[in-house]
Parts: structure tokens; sequence; C-alpha cells
């Protein structure tokens, strides 16, 4: 099944990028909230680029530990590097760092109705680890959005580090794009097609979860790797004028 990477375009962001191509996270929340005024329906892509940003802001303020359990769903599930653990009987044992990991979204996908998402994005580790991301969000009874999957894990390899030239370092300026990815709704009586058996969510069918309305599908695995090693893998996928389309695919390495 092909994939297809657009459906909206949320918004252009400026921001620092080393030249090796790290993300610096920092779009504010009024960027997006003036950009995005009246987008429709009830999904709303920039709520979750927000709510992802006010996260990293409160693991960087208040603790990074401590902003996990903030932003935690009930029965949030935390992707380790032995596999899945429930976040709550995990919060005991973590102790905040000296200084938190930051990230920043790159992709969001939602559900038709709003109810669940997906976004993919980059962070950096206070010793300069650099990586992709997962998390999964859910819709809360007070409308807020909490986490219930989170997962990372860094590149293979990392890029080389960033050249110091005489005369002072030398950072670039460009423009990173948010991409929002908003299911179709179906009409009255109208149900969505049936998923395909082919697709990289539908491979494990006992695995997969989906949003409340079925226009967002999504499957999680831990599993082994060729050289010996382990991997974090999810897969989304979301319902888009009469069709699936693949939206995540990502493989996260688990640090050695």
């Amino acid at each position: 099944m092909r994939k297809r990477l657009a459906a909206i375009a949320l918004v252009a962001l400026a921001g620092s990028l080393a030249a090796c191509g790290q993300r610096v996270p920092g779009p504010s929340n009024a960027v997006i909230e003036r950009v995005l005024t009246g987008a429709p329906g009830a999904a709303q892509p920039s709520t979750i680029v927000a709510t992802e940003l006010a996260f990293a802001r409160s693991a960087r303020e208040n603790g990074q530990w401590t902003a996990f359990e903030e932003f935690a769903a009930p029965g949030a599930m935390l992707h380790t590097s032995n596999g899945l653990r429930s976040y709550a009987e995990l919060r005991p044992a973590l102790t905040d760092p000296d200084e938190a990991v930051q990230w920043a979204p790159r992709s969001v996908v939602m559900s038709c109705d709003g109810g669940h998402a997906v976004s993919v994005g980059r962070f950096q580790s206070p010793e300069g680890i650099v990586g992709n991301f997962v998390t999964i969000w859910e819709r809360q009874s007070d409308n807020t959005y909490r986490w219930v999957y989170d997962g990372g894990g860094p590149d293979v390899p990392q890029p080389p580090p960033r050249r110091i030239l005489e005369g002072g370092d030398i950072v670039v300026t460009a423009l990173n794009a948010v991409e929002g990815l908003v299911a179709t709704c179906p009409r009255a009586g109208e149900s969505v097609g049936t998923p395909p058996t082919d697709s990289p969510v539908a491979l494990r069918p006992a695995d997969v979860k989906q949003s409340r309305d079925g226009t967002l599908r999504w499957r999680v695995e831990h599993r082994g790797t060729e050289d010996g090693g382990t991997e974090k893998y999810v897969a989304a996928e979301y319902w888009f004028e009469g069709e699936w389309i693949t939206a995540v695919e990502e493989r996260l390495p688990n640090a050695s």
C-alpha cells in the first residue's frame, strides 16, 4: 500500500538548525494558533503540536519524568529497551535528571473525530544524542490530550559532530514544516472501508488498536533485529478519501 504524507499543511515554522541537521525545538503556541485559527472539524493537529511543546517545556522546567507523569493518560505505556511497561509502575523508580531530553514534533496524524492522534518527531538528549520518537495521544473527558504510548530511539549511526570553524560556529536558518494529517470523516450512515490485509499495521491483527471512530489504526511491536539487537516498531494508517493510507512506519533502535 502506497504512502501519502500530505493531507493538510499545518504550518511552516522558522527554526535554527545546526549544520548537521539536528533539530532545535521551539515553535511557540502563539505562532501555531495564529496560523491555524479556523482549521476545520473536530480534529485539530495544532492542539497536538501545542501539547507536545507544553510537554517538552514542562520537562525542561519541572523535570523530565515529572512531565511524563503530568501528561500521561491512565494506563499509559512507555516503550523501554526491554519492551512495553506501565508508566505508573515505572514512575517510582524514575528520578528526574538534571537536564531533560528535548523534543519537537514533525508530523501529526489524527482520527476524524479528534479522539486519537499519533505524533512523530525528533529528540536530542543532554549528551547530544539525536533520534526519533513516536507518541500516541488520547483525548480525555475534559478535552485535553494525554499520551497513552511513548517510544523513541537514537539515529544509527549518529550524525557527525558539527564543525567549529575559525571565526565561530555557523548556524543556518531553515523552515521546518510541521505536517498535519487528518482522516476523512465518513458520511452519515457510511462506514470506513475494510482495512488492507497487507499493510504494516495489519501484519499482526491481534496487536492492532484503533480510534473510537475507526478512522485511525496503529500497531506497536517490540522485536529483534538481524544484528541481534532489539527495536521498537510503530506503524499507523488512517482513512483518507476512500482508502487507507500508511502515515507512520518507524523503527526505533534501542541503545546498545
